[in-house]
């Protein structure tokens, strides 16, 4: 849940109060889903390199002041860490750049998250409130009423099935993100873009690259741009790049891109930076808005937009993840206008703990480590227990908060307690949970959207999948050919991440 350190940038220096209420918001909402998803969020100090005594002065200015708008919603203080300070806090560190020395950082604190994980929890979360969750569908086209022609449904694609039905509905909320777009011209063939897609790409490196508690953020390289490398689920992620791309349901990260961002990275560190570290490369594609009403192209922000450009059809775009609470809050606010819908009440999610959130404390994962065992099968057959390790326990207690014990439970007592890839906490247990009760209906849901596998390590993952797919065929009772087929489509998919084993096949440019 990264704030912006730009906005607050642009919001202070340039005193521009638009920008300065977009930080303010940003500040708000990123409390609330700390508060909210407390196992799968939380605070994460980064530390900006300081290489001359005005950077110092002025980012440590900076920072203040955003402690000051954070006011009551701040995580932790800001402050300056000496040279040897920052060096016993960040190991890898450098002292040296090419030609300047280090005189200190200043380290201010921004929010974390476990995004595949918090984007479950939140359909789960839905479906307990009473909301009907489909995966796998897709709209085929809208359902118009002949006198009005106001949008009243849609007809759906079961894509799992192939089957095809119709739904009705007062009001439809298109939030397809970068397709957002398409979705629109199904509407209305004419209708003019909103999205303005840039693609981001990120890559994972080992986590001797940064230490487990700590950030490095770099506000402006030589060329201006943001770079980040942060601990992230075990490992190091760095980032990011914001080019214009087109849009695509596989985006791959180009080789000049990662090699920009290892660059980049390698500026500030006394580690030599490899290109065969790499252990996963990906590419995401931001859908930054227009306000198609706007006259001019400046309204591309990364704030979001929600218009209502065809009659019974709410579209959101734009925005990030750190606001999506309210996002979803205006998004529907829009709709109950839209439809003349009576709600019972106010919006309540401000304060709705996600599921697995209530009741959950950092301390929880002791109780797994304390009383489960992992049932584990070997190679000959024979069932043997092995411990509840503490990577094991933290991991489940932070990806699944108050329902960990359902897994733990799954591994004791099902005998699937083993890893499914060497170096990873990820247990077989979780495959069999989150296929009875997180929707998951294909190993690419797992693999990418249930865990961070794929994002982590694409070659682990890849190793990881025989074993996926043997336990969802169970769950799913799927025939041999579904499960080729599933072999298949997440082997493709993971040939679009280039991690360093992955990538010499492509763009001849491999080191």
């Amino acid at each position: 849940i990264r704030l912006g350190v730009r906005y607050l940038e642009k919001a202070v220096f340039n005193l521009d109060y638009g920008q300065l209420k977009l930080v303010f918001h940003a500040l708000e909402e990123r409390k609330q889903v700390i508060e909210n998803a407390p196992h799968l969020c939380h605070a994460l100090p980064c530390m900006t390199p300081c290489f001359n005594w005005f950077e110092v002065v002025y980012y440590w200015m900076g920072l203040k002041m955003y402690d000051l708008v954070a006011g009551r919603h701040i995580l932790h203080l800001s402050r300056y860490y000496s040279v040897q300070e920052s060096i016993e806090l960040f190991p890898t560190l450098a002292r040296k750049g090419k030609d300047k020395s280090l005189r200190g950082t200043v380290v201010y604190y921004d929010g974390q998250m476990n995004d595949s994980r918090l984007n479950v929890g939140l359909a789960c979360s839905a479906a307990l409130a009473g909301a009907a969750v489909l995966n796998h569908a897709e709209v085929v086209s809208f359902l118009k009423d002949e006198g009005s022609e106001r949008i009243i449904g849609a007809k759906i694609r079961d894509n799992l099935s192939g089957q095809e039905f119709e739904t009705y509905a007062e009001v439809v909320v298109n939030a397809a993100g970068p397709f957002c777009d398409s979705v629109r011209k199904m509407a209305n063939k004419d209708a003019q873009s909103m999205i303005c897609p840039s693609s981001g790409v990120h890559v994972v490196l080992p986590d001797y690259y940064s230490p487990e508690g700590m950030g490095l953020i770099v506000p402006k390289t030589k060329d201006g741009r943001v770079v980040f490398m942060l601990p992230w689920l075990g490992r190091t992620v760095a980032g990011t790049t914001d080019s214009n791309t087109s849009i695509t349901a596989l985006p791959e990260p180009h080789e000049d891109e990662i090699q920009f961002i290892l660059d980049a990275i390698c500026d500030y560190l006394n580690v030599k930076v490899r290109r065969t570290d790499v252990l996963s490369a990906w590419s995401g594609i931001r859908p930054l808005a227009m306000d198609p009403t706007a006259k001019n192209t400046e309204s591309i922000s990364r704030d979001h937009v929600v218009c209502e450009d065809f009659p019974g059809l709410v579209t959101i775009t734009g925005g990030k993840w750190t606001t999506y609470r309210s996002m979803a809050e205006d998004a529907v606010n829009a709709a109950i206008k839209s439809g003349k819908l009576s709600p019972r009440n106010e919006c309540i999610t401000g304060n709705l703990r996600l599921v697995g959130g209530d009741g959950w404390e950092s301390s929880s994962f002791t109780v797994l480590a304390q009383q489960y065992v992992r049932m584990k099968k070997t190679h000959g057959g024979k069932v043997v227990p092995g411990v509840m390790d503490t990577a094991s326990a933290k991991h489940l207690s932070h990806a699944y908060g108050t329902l960990a014990e359902r897994v733990a439970t799954i591994a004791q007592n099902e005998t699937l307690g083993k890893r499914l890839a060497h170096g990873y906490p990820y247990l077989e247990a979780e495959v069999a949970y989150c296929a009875r009760n997180e929707y998951c209906e294909s190993a690419i849901d797992f693999i990418a959207r249930r865990s961070r596998l794929a994002f982590l390590d694409t070659d682990a993952a890849g190793r990881a999948l025989p074993r996926i797919i043997e336990i969802l065929a169970k769950e799913h009772n799927w025939d041999r050919s579904r499960q080729k087929q599933e072999m298949q489509k997440a082997r493709e998919f993971l040939e679009t991440f280039k991690s360093s084993k992955n990538a010499q096949f492509h763009d001849g440019k491999h080191q």
